[in-house]
């Protein structure tokens, strides 16, 4: 290792909500070990660090910085509000993130060189700016939404006053897109005018403007025209495979991994919608009827709050075939060659789970990316299924679990779940695209 990194520091902002901080700062660990002499500077609100930096474990090359979260005061009815407090927090602006940078900078006597940001937080392209150093964006939604920015005025002319069916070719490469396809805070942003909406249409100006744009995806997997069509918009746009360590110990409170070894292979329905969604009662209930009705083994990943939803009596109706639990290991529990099917949000970390284990999907999208993603799945890559109408019902549900599960109609599904698995490995090897987009992004840095 040459020592152009030996005065390089790093200025990290990852937006701090959902799912998004773990994939930022797996990046920044694996910098770390590549640039040793390189200094991170993680700067998030004080709820997120306290989440992800519980010990001292970290490298000694990344310290943690806390700034203000923007909620007015402690106990704030809008506190918890999955988009308000997005809203409070980019309302702070770039003053906010220039504050930890101040912090960051008189605790190591280093001045940053460098900004790696979340594509959420894009007023931290402003700082980088003040400051003239590189803007590296980080995008850890799926790879295939980066269109829907660039092409706004065409989504919002095409959907204007169309029918709800609908579809038109609106991104080169990609499967034609349904109404119900597109994100509502795009389609209605001009009328909604929050912080956040702000921010989303942003995007399309902000990211031509990013030394590099990386995506915590698999080029192997996206369709080449896709791939062409944005990178002609963008300086630069490295894929780098979304980073794995070594777990040494599994955590497992409910037993669920050794209780998958007793179902045959490819045999058990998993059902998780991640950590911010909460479908509907109605739909919690119509997924409990269909698990009970159908017949398969299940492990259902459900938070505690909401069990009470359950229809009376469905867990110890269920108890000899299924497991409903208010946590997994999922990444190990996809991994589980029981596992067959995974009923699922689509959000980006439970998709790249999915499909690096060839594990087909049924798909409930709810907001954001997972709406495209969904398509993504049945269309382009066809490992998967979309509910019908995009709710849950026990017929529905029913009939999408025997499809994927044991009907001949749902092998090529099978097949293809497979077939992008031993893509992704592949993708995942030191030969493979990824590592030398890793080491492009660590010139860039060496370079600022």
């Amino acid at each position: 290792m040459s020592d152009s990194t030996a005065t390089k520091h790093v200025a990290v902002f990852p937006f701090p909500f959902g799912t998004h901080v773990v994939p930022i700062l797996n990046l920044v660990l694996k910098l770390s070990q590549a640039t040793p002499n390189c200094l991170f500077s993680f700067i998030g609100t004080h709820k997120s660090n306290a989440l992800h930096f519980p010990k001292p474990h970290n490298p000694n090359n990344i310290k943690h910085y806390n700034i203000n979260d923007g909620i007015p005061y402690e106990g704030h009815p809008l506190a918890n509000h999955p988009i308000e407090k997005v809203n409070f927090f980019l309302k702070t602006g770039p003053e906010n993130l220039r504050k930890g940078i101040q912090m960051a900078e008189e605790d190591t006597k280093k001045k940053v060189t460098c900004i790696i940001s979340d594509a959420f937080v894009p007023c931290s392209l402003v700082v980088a700016q003040t400051l003239n150093v590189p803007w590296i964006a980080f995008w850890p939604p799926m790879s295939c939404t980066l269109s829907l920015y660039f092409y706004m005025d065409l989504i919002r002319k095409k959907f204007a006053d169309c029918d709800e069916n609908a579809s038109f070719d609106l991104f080169p490469g990609l499967p034609k897109m349904r109404l119900q396809d597109i994100p509502h805070d795009l389609l209605f942003a001009g009328e909604k005018k929050t912080v956040f909406s702000r921010t989303l249409v942003s995007l399309g100006e902000v990211l031509p403007q990013a030394k590099a744009v990386v995506i915590n995806f698999f080029e192997e997997l996206d369709p080449p025209l896709f791939i062409k069509d944005v990178r002609s918009k963008l300086q630069s746009m490295l894929y780098i495979v979304p980073v794995r360590f070594p777990i040494l110990s599994v955590a497992d409170p409910s037993g669920c991994l050794s209780w998958l070894d007793s179902n045959s292979s490819r045999s058990v329905a998993y059902v998780s919608f991640g950590t911010v969604v909460t479908p509907p009662a109605h739909e919690i209930v119509a997924v409990a009827e269909a698990l009970e009705e159908s017949g398969f083994p299940f492990v259902w990943s459900l938070k505690e709050n909401i069990l009470g939803l359950l229809p009376d009596g469905f867990v110890e109706r269920t108890i000899t075939r299924g497991k409903v639990v208010p946590w997994v290991p999922q990444t190990q529990l996809l991994a589980h060659d029981s596992v067959g099917v995974f009923v699922t949000h689509c959000g980006s970390n439970s998709v790249t789970e999915s499909l690096s284990s060839g594990v087909p999907m049924i798909c409930r999208p709810f907001f954001g990316d997972q709406m495209v993603g969904a398509r993504v799945i049945e269309d382009v890559w066809g490992i998967g299924v979309i509910i019908e109408g995009r709710v849950f019902t026990k017929n529905g549900l029913i009939r999408s679990l025997n499809l994927i599960l044991v009907q001949k109609e749902g092998k090529k599904i099978r097949d293809n779940a497979l077939k992008v698995k031993n893509t992704v490995e592949s993708a995942s090897k030191p030969e493979g695209i990824s590592t030398g987009h890793f080491k492009t992004l660590v010139k860039v840095i060496s370079n600022s």
